[in-house]
């Protein structure tokens, strides 16, 4: 929990700071507004008039987000007390007060998730132009870092390939994956299928080849915790995405948690999302989107939405979401710039609302813009 309260933190810094400096803009105008009265044309003073009712909207988003900043220091609080309280029972080597402490914590956790759902999330609405990491590798592969990692752990994995790879490359910094230095060598007791891998709190969560296994690699105790077939999943490109390669299933990871997107054959080769329990890798819930998933070129989830890519090749634009919380869908224009011409994997990194990217042998990554709603009282 003081991971996640680390990464929220981190992630929704930005946005305050921007709200802010749109307050000091809105003051600003204001004065500007107040000061002109009587002195401007009726244009020009329209045009100021105008201006100021567009960041009025502003003025709730920045009560709102006052008010989980100050959400996030009472939680961060409780998390101190109940780790003394943790440190306590366990010098008194007894189980004193256990249960209570237990249901404290389930309590906080669900309050921080709820939390981090309102301050970090929202619906995509645009992505930057591309930002070349480096060029290394062959044309398929991917690249991630940890999303539940805290500040200080910058580290990068790199795979090359999308079949029979075992090789992993953990880059101690971003830095040292730029310059090719820093690394250590992973080598994995069963091979990979396809690109969707993803590192998810300390561990690599990939496809096992020629096979519907999901695998749960830990880095630090280099060895398998656990391994679970997915129902039903096809594989050996029976259901990969429209460039092939293997790409039958898809690990993401968002706000929420571990998702797999795949297909089945009893859903008539549609994308299923299936929200994972990251410890067993049981299906927790399912959902068929409808949305046939030789005609995506890639996808990811943000905030509980799938977004899937028209095509991998140039033009490509975000072309499809699907809603788990409402279980409905909606065709969407969100282009982006595919540079190098061919992507093979496509991932959203929640810590960094950052899109990481395999282009055609570069790495490259994606600032995403989420527009935030900001509920209030009498909202539904």
């Amino acid at each position: 929990m003081s991971q996640s309260m680390e990464v929220l933190e981190l992630r929704t810094f930005r946005d305050l700071q921007y709200v802010r400096s749109m307050e000091s803009l809105m003051r600003s105008l204001d004065a500007r507004l107040r000061a002109a009265d009587g002195s401007l044309s009726a244009k020009s003073f329209q045009e100021l008039k105008d201006r100021m009712t567009e960041l009025l909207p502003l003025s709730s988003v920045l009560e709102q987000y006052k008010a989980d900043t100050r959400t996030i220091v009472r939680l961060r609080e409780e998390v101190r007390n109940l780790s003394s309280s943790l440190a306590a029972i366990q010098e008194e080597m007894g189980a004193y007060g256990y249960e209570d402490l237990q249901q404290r914590v389930m309590a906080l956790e669900a309050r921080l998730h709820a939390c981090a759902q309102k301050l970090g999330c929202g619906k995509l609405t645009g992505v930057s132009n591309p930002i070349t990491i480096r060029a290394m590798g062959s044309r398929f592969g991917s690249w991630m870092t940890d999303t539940m990692a805290p500040s200080a752990d910058s580290r990068v994995w790199y795979m090359d390939g999308y079949y029979k790879g075992r090789r992993v490359l953990e880059f101690r910094t971003l830095g040292d994956f730029i310059k090719g230095q820093n690394f250590i060598q992973h080598l994995l007791p069963q091979p990979w299928a396809g690109t969707g891998h993803v590192v998810y709190n300390g561990s690599l969560f990939y496809n096992k080849y020629q096979s519907n296994v999901v695998v749960k690699y830990h880095f630090r105790s280099r060895s398998v915790l656990v391994q679970r077939s997915l129902p039903g999943a096809g594989y050996n490109n029976t259901f990969p995405y429209s460039w092939g390669g293997f790409s039958d299933m898809d690990f993401m990871v968002d706000e929420s948690g571990l998702w797999a997107v795949y297909t089945t054959n009893q859903n008539a080769g549609n994308i299923v999302v299936s929200r994972l329990d990251p410890h067993t890798l049981e299906v927790m819930r399912s959902w068929d989107t409808g949305y046939p998933k030789r005609s995506a070129g890639e996808a990811f989830m943000i905030c509980g939405v799938l977004y899937v890519t028209n095509s991998h090749l140039a033009g490509a634009k975000v072309y499809f979401a699907y809603f788990t919380n409402t279980s409905s869908y909606e065709y969407t224009d969100v282009p982006f710039h595919n540079q190098y011409s061919h992507i093979s994997m496509l991932d959203y990194n929640p810590r960094e609302r950052a899109l990481y990217t395999w282009n055609n042998g570069h790495q490259v990554l994606y600032n995403v813009t989420l527009f935030h709603v900001i509920s209030t009282a009498g909202d539904p």
